[in-house]
């Protein structure tokens, strides 16, 4: 089979690797989709993500759907044939993390595509896929496996909506406007968010944000765009920079609530902390998710209008190409690979 590893900063390639079998308890996935996200995308132009570095080859991608092949002794779920998404998260069961419901901070997870720990976790980019049975999950009536492929980020979104508290009839700031920021604008509208407004630096990605269904949309190096707000009720930091988790503590009312979710550069990151306390903002992380991810199956088959986010679909065997596209982000949002034996490029719909 086929699969993309990462040996290191900027050495990407598309491999045969041996074909797994079912272990027990486990399920084999014939994989079809993978989403390229920003950490694949740090891995393969940084050589690490944060904090979390290389140390030895590793299969690449932990957003994937596809078709139930088979079970290893004990493994049991939906029949052969059925289309799944992939959670991606082994949490270890018997942490304190994992034991007071916080499994998404479990300290013993293992997470595919992951050099967190040593060896790594291999991913899911490759034809075949071995995971925990109960981590496939069936699609819902309705939703494709091309959009299913956004699971894991809208998962991701959910999840520091939720870490926001009720954003119910709440104005709503993200900062940073790539795949992750803009499936946070989807989640806060289905929260019940009164106004989203997004900020980037490029106009294609605010333009996205729209499709997602932002309110206000502003250039972010654009202090007189009149789209600022005077301040917001939640911030929700989704670029990893500095400056955009400047701009959430500076724009949230006093008493409101900081989310830091994209991944900031790794070391010390220097913060208006004399706001947070002066204005008593609480300022909260998010990292990953839990149940949020059958939460984001059920919404993608509710919300067709977000297969939109959908750039290009890339067959596996030019997966640089794929990435290079993901990279740009004034042209792309989400890139997915195509495992299809016969799979070839597909543009996907233009932004408005």
């Amino acid at each position: 089979m086929l699969g993309c590893v990462i040996h290191g900063r900027g050495d990407l390639r598309v491999e045969e690797l041996a074909a797994p079998e079912a272990g027990p308890g486990d399920v084999l996935v014939a994989v079809r989709y993978g989403g390229v996200c920003g950490s694949d995308l740090h891995y393969w132009r940084h050589g690490g993500v944060g904090d979390f570095r290389l140390r030895e080859p590793m299969v690449l991608g932990h957003e994937v759907v596809g078709t139930v092949v088979s079970y290893g002794a004990g493994g049991s779920g939906p029949p052969p044939g059925t289309l799944v998404a992939v959670h991606p998260a082994t949490p270890c069961g018997t942490c304190p993390e994992c034991r007071d419901g916080r499994r998404n901070v479990c300290r013993d997870t293992r997470y595919l595509g992951s050099a967190a720990r040593m060896p790594h976790v291999q991913g899911g980019f490759a034809g075949l896929l071995g995971v925990p049975a109960e981590q496939a999950r069936p699609l819902p009536p309705g939703l494709g496996p091309r959009q299913a492929a956004l699971a894991e980020p809208l998962s991701v979104a959910l999840h520091a909506v939720r870490r926001a508290g009720d954003v119910a009839g709440r104005h709503v700031l993200v900062t940073g406007a790539g795949p992750i920021g803009t499936l946070v604008v989807a989640a806060a509208r289905a929260a019940g968010a009164a106004h989203v407004t997004v900020t980037d630096l490029l106009p294609a990605a605010l333009a996205y944000a729209r499709t997602a269904g932002a309110g206000t949309v502003v250039r972010a190096d654009d202090p007189g765009d009149p789209g600022w707000p005077a301040e917001a009720d939640v911030a929700i930091e989704a670029s990893g920079v500095a400056a955009g988790l400047d701009t959430c503590l500076r724009l949230v009312r006093r008493g409101g609530v900081v989310v830091q979710l994209g991944m900031l550069p790794p070391g010390r990151t220097p913060i208006a902390g004399n706001l947070v306390v002066s204005r008593e903002i609480e300022l909260r992380g998010s990292f990953r998710f839990d149940v949020e991810f059958d939460d984001a199956l059920a919404l993608l088959a509710a919300e067709p209008s977000l297969d939109g986010l959908i750039s290009a679909v890339v067959p596996v065997r030019e997966a640089e190409s794929a990435f290079a596209l993901a990279a740009e982000r004034g042209r792309s949002c989400k890139v997915l690979l195509d495992f299809a034996p016969d799979a070839g490029a597909t543009p996907g719909p233009s932004v408005p």
